[in-house]
């Protein structure tokens, strides 16, 4: 049904006398600014809305960052019904008659209903309730958005149904673009108005605004609306007039709200860190903000056994007497102990093997089997009907009153909760624990053989854990370690996008993608068959858990329109072709930022499979002509296979596109065994190193290759490999 010339006029009039704010609410996932860390290029929720399989979604941040926005863009991408409720104005009626609709909808149309509750933390806990069975059934698909921290002000049972996504202050760079845009927009903004605003105005309004899109503009608003052009039409916008339009930013500390938890967070984890300035300054900050010191006290109570423990056992009895003192004293003196606490905590040695103890009771929880051995029962009542007790060895009497006994169950006879540090007081009982660690497992090996030992149940994993589990268990213990060593040290945040490169297995992307659920990993293959390998053992997953696979052309490359925080993956020597990699890496530089790492696996042999056989074969097993033959591939082995000049080569190609890097390189040696496999792998008629021999004449070699396998059938073949590891940050 049409608008009548009424309403039409009412809601352009509205639309026209809108703030500001409201005018340039962006439209479009183009248009949103800031919020890369969740929306940029091949990200998560990016992805998601493009796809319109957004699921319940939980929006939490500060105010005038997106938030509302980023719902009503959904609404504009989504073929499902959408509609919006703000829990301010709101009531149980209103959430009766919008699942009644949603159900209506689903029944009569199999239409969904993507619910948008605003300000979802002013529901009470009844509210939120209601809204659980129908979230659960899928009658209502939800998107919620709160300013508070949903882990307190948000039911736990509606939190875990949602998937988080926590905004931030926009940037100033951010800020900026949203005043140039006011300023250009002769639509909604003021580009048909000449404003003239200097650059001292335009960082004021940036800096007082906190990272608030809606306070920057509602104060841009108010002083062009506010100022009258000169008698040239300018209206000129300069730091006094934009001082007098947003107030001084607040101190941001309420006790009961994020900035209380966020602040003494950061204060525990500068004692964690062991950073004792840090830890003096965020001290401060809650002690000018009235903070309660016993509060503080506590929380030093706590990471003293958490995260210092047995390192130094003194830092418990020192933090409780300065507690204690300043109980005694009061503020002000009482800040001296209080200090005195923090800045112990910071410099002393840490372990958190403590948390042990939680392991052990998980363990207790699981377990299958949990029996007392039959020596370490009561002796005093049942031992003469049962036997219990009989055969403890009371260990005072023996040497260092210690003897080599079972104490755990049998079940799980072998089992490890406490991991002692190599620091401090417990580093110096370490290596004893380990020692009679042993001597307790020895102890207790004629009770495993009469019990046989139980693995504790597992609770099922979901598909993708299952997923990455069988991927892994697949590629060897090897080549396991190769990949944790690749990606060690690295500290992954949910939302980075990854890059890997010589993607001719799963293996190197296997860390990433569980790493990085929020952002995404993208997989260069090689060749058309690499791809459509890896796409088949992808089938399984989710299409929004999938990595991209393209193909590692410039081309393709090039149409990526995202950049990403890192590149990864293992290159073989012989894959290290100048004309390829030189063009390869510099279309790389324009997908990497000032904050984008590098990590590459670089493989090379050191020596080839001709060199490896003649060292194992008997003497004399080649005739004259055939010893010449492999001499002569031996030589092509070190040209080609080894490629030391293009290794230095791609090296320094990194250092010219931006890239600072460090090597780590280890020798490796492994065995091969000497089976049809093998053979097929060396020989087989797409393999690079039957091509190697062809290309160099030496075709006869293959025979004499055959012939050797065949004699060493089944035997180990050693080989050794140098690799290196590449550890790069790139500074544009």
């Amino acid at each position: 049904m049409g608008k009548d010339l009424f309403t039409y006029q009412s809601e352009q009039f509205l639309k026209r006398n809108a703030p500001l704010a409201e005018r340039l609410r962006p439209k479009t996932l183009d248009d949103f600014v800031g919020q890369s860390a969740v929306l940029a290029e091949g990200r998560l929720l990016r992805r998601a809305i493009k796809a319109d399989r957004v699921g319940n979604l939980l929006l939490h941040g500060p105010p005038g960052v997106g938030k509302t926005t980023l719902a009503k863009i959904i609404a504009a991408n989504t073929r499902s019904h959408f509609t919006i409720l703000n829990a301010v104005l709101a009531g149980v009626k209103e959430l009766r008659y919008e699942v009644d609709s949603a159900k209506e909808r689903l029944d009569k149309y199999r239409l969904r209903t993507i619910l948008f509750i605003d300000e979802v933390h002013r529901f009470n806990s009844a509210q939120q309730d209601a809204l659980l069975p129908w979230v659960e059934n899928g009658t209502l698909t939800l998107i919620g958005a709160t300013t508070e921290n949903p882990y307190f002000e948000v039911n736990k049972a509606l939190v875990s149904r949602f998937r988080l996504f926590r905004l931030q202050h926009l940037g100033p760079e951010d800020l900026k673009k949203l005043v140039d845009r006011a300023l250009t927009d002769s639509d909604n903004g003021y580009g048909s108005l000449n404003v003239q605003m200097t650059i001292d105005a335009v960082n004021h309004l940036v800096n007082v605004s906190n990272g608030d899109a809606r306070s920057l503009l509602n104060a841009l608003e108010l002083a062009v609306e506010s100022t009258s052009a000169n008698s040239e039409g300018y209206i000129k916008i300069d730091l006094k007039i934009a001082e007098e339009s947003i107030q001084e930013r607040a101190v941001l500390y309420d006790k009961q709200g994020d900035a209380h938890f966020d602040t003494i967070s950061a204060f525990i984890k500068s004692l964690r860190g062991s950073d004792p300035d840090a830890a003096l300054f965020w001290l401060a900050r809650m002690v000018e903000a009235g903070e309660n010191p016993r509060f503080i006290f506590r929380r030093m109570l706590i990471a003293a056994a958490e995260d210092v423990g047995l390192a130094d056992p003194q830092a418990v009895v020192v933090v409780e007497a300065c507690a204690a003192a300043f109980e005694r004293i009061g503020l002000p003196e009482g800040l001296y102990p209080l200090a005195q606490a923090a800045l112990y905590l910071a410099t002393t040695e840490k372990s958190n093997s403590l948390l042990g103890f939680f392991e052990a009771q998980r363990t207790v929880r699981e377990a299958q089997r949990q029996d007392i051995p039959v020596h370490l029962k009561d002796a005093h009542r049942d031992k003469a009907a049962f036997g219990d007790g009989v055969g403890y060895r009371y260990p005072h009497a023996f040497v260092d009153h210690w003897v080599a006994q079972q104490y755990l169950p049998n079940a799980l006879q072998g089992e490890v909760f406490w991991n002692p540090s190599k620091q401090g007081w417990e580093g110096k009982r370490r290596s004893l624990m380990l020692d009679r660690r042993a001597a307790q497992l020895a102890a207790g090996v004629e009770s495993m053989q009469e019990y046989p030992f139980l693995l504790s149940d597992v609770s099922e994993t979901p598909q993708f854990e299952r997923w990455l589990q069988r991927q892994l268990t697949q590629q060897g213990d090897r080549l396991q370690e190769l990949l944790e060593r690749l990606w060690s040290g690295v500290q992954w945040q949910c939302n980075d996008r990854v890059l890997i490169v010589g993607g001719r297995s799963l293996l190197w992307a296997l860390t990433p993608l569980k790493s990085v659920p929020e952002g995404g990993v993208t997989i260069l293959g090689s060749c058309s068959e690499d791809l459509s390998r890896l796409s088949a053992q992808l089938e399984i997953l989710d299409p929004l858990k999938r990595p991209n696979l393209i193909n590692d052309s410039c081309d393709e490359l090039n149409k990526l329109e995202m950049q990403f925080e890192w590149i990864g993956g293992r290159i073989h020597s012989k894959d290290l072709i100048p004309q390829k990699f030189v063009q390869f890496w510099e279309m790389i530089r324009s997908k990497c930022h000032s904050n984008s790492r590098l990590r590459i696996l670089l493989t090379a042999p050191e020596i080839g499979p001709a060199e490896s056989l003649l060292a194992i074969l008997p003497d004399n097993y080649l005739n004259e002509m055939e010893q010449k033959l492999m001499n002569e591939l031996i030589k092509v082995e070190h040209t080609f296979l080894f490629q030391k000049q293009n290794e230095a080569f791609f090296l320094e190609t990194l250092k010219i596109n931006g890239w600072h890097i460090k090597v780590e390189e280890w020798s490796e040696s492994l065995h091969l065994k000497v089976n049809n496999e093998l053979e097929l792998r060396w020989l087989g008629s797409a393999s690079f190193y039957r091509e190697l021999i062809c290309k160099n004449s030496l075709n006869e070699c293959i025979n004499i290759i055959k012939k050797a396998l065949v004699l060493l059938h089944e035997k180990d073949l050693p080989q050794k490999l140098i690799q290196k590891k590449i550890i790069g940050e790139f500074v544009i």
